[in-house]
């Protein structure tokens, strides 16, 4: 019972995902062939509020709830990161759907998003398995 707070997150955040339609097909298909600004909007507003959420937290020295301290580490690029990026955004263009919304289309009927949710467990699970024989 002390975890129902997610999950009342989790299905407001799939009616929002619904209801601004990216988690729709055709809404996905429009970005990647460049016929609609709707999806590149929504995009861009997060990696806005992200901009600006961790600027606050960094200027303002913010904490948890619990108190500590949120501790924002630089990351090396390495290759993977180009390459773990293309194979993603092939899966998103050929899926229609990237990991976060996979939950909220499901919810909402499209029974081919079980089928994607397996293949993302499945790739997740390849990555873990794989992961120290990869190069960086």
């Amino acid at each position: 019972m002390k975890n129902i707070k997610y999950l009342v997150l989790g299905v407001l955040f799939g009616i929002i995902l619904t209801k601004s339609e990216v988690i729709s097909w055709f809404r996905i298909q429009e970005m990647f062939r460049f016929q609609a600004f709707h999806m590149y909007g929504v995009i861009g507003s997060a990696i806005v509020v992200g901009l600006i959420s961790i600027q606050l937290i960094k200027r303002n020295h913010l904490k948890t709830i619990n108190g500590e301290e949120i501790k924002l580490a630089d990351k090396q690029y390495n290759h993977g990161t180009w390459i773990g990026g293309a194979i993603f955004g092939l899966g998103w263009a050929l899926t229609g759907a990237c990991p976060g919304p996979l939950f909220a289309q499901l919810g909402s009927g499209v029974a081919a998003a079980a089928v994607m949710i397996l293949a993302a467990l499945a790739g997740t699970w390849t990555y873990s398995a794989l992961r120290e024989k990869l190069p960086l």
